[in-house]
């Protein structure tokens, strides 16, 4: 069970990310209570090892402000939340990084429709931390899909016995407040994740 962890923007957090044996971090830097600066995100992927995929999460912003900030950032991935066009996608390829496609159940479930490496399949509204129906994808999107929306430590079991993805990802779910992350709810959030995949 592949296990990405959202929103991050304190060391400690990036720290039990990495400690708890997630697969993926992802830093914000768009307009959301967890934003972070390039230059912050840039800091918090210097300590992130080699194996653990750094993100840098965007929405609506135009290819040269994300390949500029991606830059800034030095991180390995980036994902495109929302209705980004094919295009989009196909423009970033020449910066040899990731590229994560991240939109609600209703739009194209195959991984690597847009020229994409991974896909996101969000809740009916995107970013909303809301649970929703999530066995309504089972069997729908195919490749390296993540399954997110309203993900808990608590129901995260549940989610992955419903929706059969290949990942999972987290943000809201994992925090005390918006944008106020729980190394506790972190390291038990990954445990849920790996034990529901491994049951």
């Amino acid at each position: 069970m592949y296990v990405k962890i959202c929103g991050l923007r304190e060391p400690e957090h990036v720290a039990a990310a990495v400690e708890a044996g997630a697969d993926a971090i992802g830093f914000v830097l768009t307009g959301s209570p967890r934003r972070v600066t390039p230059a912050r995100a840039r800091e918090l992927a210097a300590a992130v090892p080699p194996h653990v995929l750094t993100v840098a999460v965007f929405a609506g912003e135009t290819t040269d402000e994300v390949r500029a900030a991606t830059l800034e950032a030095g991180v390995r991935a980036v994902q495109l939340h929302g209705d980004h066009p094919h295009e989009d996608f196909t423009a970033l390829k020449d910066l040899g990084v990731t590229l994560v496609r991240a939109g609600a159940a209703s739009g194209d479930l195959r991984c690597g429709a847009f020229d994409e490496d991974m896909l996101i399949v969000d809740a009916p509204r995107p970013g909303s931390g809301e649970p929703w129906d999530w066995a309504a994808v089972r069997g729908r999107p195919a490749g390296r899909w993540m399954l997110a929306g309203g993900l808990a430590p608590s129901n995260v079991a549940e989610a992955v016995a419903a929706a059969r993805p290949w990942g999972v990802d987290v943000s809201s779910g994992v925090e005390t407040a918006p944008g106020v992350k729980d190394a506790g709810l972190i390291r038990s959030f990954v445990a849920a994740a790996r034990g529901a995949a491994a049951g």
